[in-house]
């Protein structure tokens, strides 16, 4: 039977046609409904998980802890010194810093850039450069921080003590939704997994005011709003409850307004948990807010502490008055009877105004402006009027957003104008042909925030002072030259710094640079976009200083744009207040400052800080009073 079976011929013609029959018979229809019943089942399983989550999200509630210490100190340095290994030898950046702060305190550290501060709390997490060389010890709640192995101060780290960056988006992972930040947070120190982590994560945005915090966090950290992402940052520095807070430079990127709520969230946080703040800034008004004690540096030590009412009110060493006198003041306090007489005068200035045609140099009517995406126009500034006269200074205010950087771009032509008209020396910008506008642009200098980005530097300082009239094709070699050194002269620097680039220059240097490139061409008008903003405040004082001597000899218009209301009382004739795009009021210096006659502007005044804690206490108790009667919730 075998050797039949072996020797059997196969017909496979015929199998390939049972083959085919078959193929040819078989139905999807089984195949197709038992997928629909296993997707309906794994979507019933993932929707019951769902509703379950949901449900423990809405019970579970996060509580912050007070912290709890085994000393009095909860942060001290002990003689630390910091120096750096470069090419050119060792820099001393830190030398021999002592200082403490105790529980629920917050000490504040002040000082210009280079004074150490910014390093000195590095030191206490750990975080200073690798050709960093330290002595000196600091202790975290008795625990020697320097001394410790890298992965013990890493499991220090966001949980004992933890840092609120100055800027939230650098500090923030752009590609990671924020309850993926927060949850890691958690689940890294052990304090919660899975949907509790979540849950966890969500009360936390809860508690430092971010609305609608169970959908919004599983956004990503550029749809939240400056202000937002700085709370975010805040909600991670609390999330392990830990013992010690660095804020450096918290609030030095915001509005006023909005630094006003996060230093409100600040203290009541620290309040709520008795957590230590170590506040690193150089805003005096920052200080007089939030801090129980200060330290002072200068070039890497320590010249005076102790509390904060002693060292603002009665300072002792020479720096330290320094810095307080460079603050610009924000006087805003008036009584009714001054309020009455101010608006009066306003009103019979204007009336004035308006009975003589005077010229402007630079006036905006009716101006709608807008930024286009895709084909589509987004309208950011709606029914602006304005006008600066020769010699004047408008200064626009305003938080992001509000409009007032958009109306500068269009002055220099960087954005068309979509309705009404702009016009510059009685000329309509938007409608003249291109020859006649770049002419008419000689009349605009421009000064920039930033002067490290604004200044080209492989250009030595007389040929980016020259520039803008070699464009415009503007006298010969020689003249150019010598109109370089006549602005060098103007700008209270030295012939010598001609040939020099500008990474050589020191901040105030260089904006002094930057203005002089802006006068070269003698504009009538004059655009200053945040010019002093990046700063030191010494060095800001000294510049805003120079600026107001040059206008006042250069006789330019100028439209000054700012959100530090205490620049814009030392150095404008009038305020234009912007909010979304609409002015909200304008007119006189003083009528805007001391007698604001709209809510807006009495909020943004409101939260300007004084360097005073006894009178910041008191406008911020103000602030308060004000924000509960416009029906306002505080922190």
């Amino acid at each position: 039977m075998i050797t039949s079976i072996l020797n059997a011929e196969i017909d496979y013609d015929e199998l390939l046609e049972d083959a085919e029959a078959q193929e040819f018979e078989f139905t999807w229809e089984p195949l197709i409904i038992l997928g629909i019943a296993v997707a309906l089942v794994i979507a019933y399983l993932v929707a019951s998980r769902f509703i379950r989550a949901k449900k423990d999200l809405r019970t579970s509630v996060f509580e912050l802890q007070r912290a709890e210490f085994d000393t009095d100190k909860a942060l001290e340095f002990r003689d630390v010194r910091v120096s750096f290994a470069t090419e050119f030898g060792s820099v001393d950046a830190v030398k021999g810093v002592s200082f403490d702060v105790g529980p629920g305190e917050v000490v504040a550290v002040v000082g210009e850039s280079g004074s150490g501060k910014s390093v000195t709390s590095s030191t206490a997490m750990g975080l200073t450069a690798e050709n960093a060389s330290i002595s000196g010890d600091v202790f975290l709640d008795g625990k020697n921080v320097t001394s410790m192995a890298p992965g013990t101060l890493r499991s220090l780290r966001g949980d004992e003590i933890s840092m609120v960056f100055q800027e939230p988006m650098t500090a923030l992972n752009p590609v990671l939704k924020v309850s993926d930040q927060l949850t890691e947070v958690l689940q890294i120190h052990g304090k919660a997994f899975g949907t509790d982590a979540l849950a966890k994560s969500i009360e936390l945005l809860r508690a430092v005011g971010i609305p609608d915090a169970e959908n919004r966090i599983h956004e990503y950290p550029h749809q939240f709003s400056g202000g937002q992402r700085q709370r975010i940052v805040i909600a991670l520095a609390v999330a392990n409850n830990p013992k010690v807070i660095i804020a450096d430079e918290p609030t030095t990127a915001l509005d006023v307004t909005v630094q006003a709520e996060i230093l409100d969230l600040l203290r009541r946080l620290k309040d709520e948990s008795n957590t230590a703040v170590l506040l690193i800034t150089h805003n005096m008004g920052v200080v007089a807010d939030m801090a129980d004690r200060v330290v002072v540096m200068f070039q890497g030590e320590v010249v005076e502490q102790g509390p904060v009412k002693k060292i603002l009110r009665e300072p002792e060493h020479p720096y330290t008055r320094r810095l307080l006198d460079a603050m610009p003041e924000l006087r805003s306090e008036t009584s009714q009877e001054e309020q009455r007489e101010i608006l009066q005068k306003a009103k019979s200035e204007q009336e004035s105004l308006s009975a003589q045609e005077s010229e402007y140099a630079l006036q905006g009517k009716d101006l709608a402006l807008a930024y286009k995406f895709r084909g589509k126009s987004n309208r950011v500034v709606e029914g602006v009027n304005f006008g600066v006269k020769p010699g004047e200074i408008l200064g626009l205010v305003g938080e992001s957003g509000s409009g007032k950087s958009t109306i500068a771009k269009a002055v220099l032509g960087l954005l068309e104008v979509e309705e009404g008209e702009l016009l510059i020396r009685g000329k309509n910008l938007p409608t003249l042909p291109r020859a006649e506008k770049k002419a008419l642009r000689r009349e605009i200098g421009v000064v920039f925030q930033d002067p490290a980005a604004s200044l080209d530097p492989r250009f030595p300082i007389g040929d980016v002072i020259t520039e803008p009239m070699l464009v415009h094709k503007v006298g010969t070699a020689k003249e150019r030259i010598a109109r370089a050194k006549e602005l060098l002269d103007a700008v209270k620097l030295p012939k010598d710094v001609i040939n020099r680039y500008p990474h050589e220059l020191s901040g105030g240097q260089r904006q002094r640079i930057s203005i002089a490139r802006a006068l070269s061409l003698s504009p009538s008008i004059l655009i200053a976009d945040e010019p002093t903003s990046a700063l030191d405040v010494s060095v800001q004082a000294r510049v805003l200083e120079m600026f107001a001597e040059l206008q006042e000899q250069f006789e330019f218009a100028c439209l000054f744009v700012t959100h530090d209301l205490a620049v814009v009382d030392q150095l404008a004739d009038q305020i234009m207040v912007l909010e979304k795009g609409r002015v909200v009021e304008y007119g006189r210096k003083d009528q805007i400052l001391r007698a604001p006659q709209e809510d807006y502007t009495k909020r943004l005044l409101a939260a300007a800080p004084v360097p005073d804690p006894v009178a910041q206490k008191q406008r911020r108790d103000a602030r308060r009073e004000l924000l509960a009667a416009q029906g306002l919730a505080t922190d």
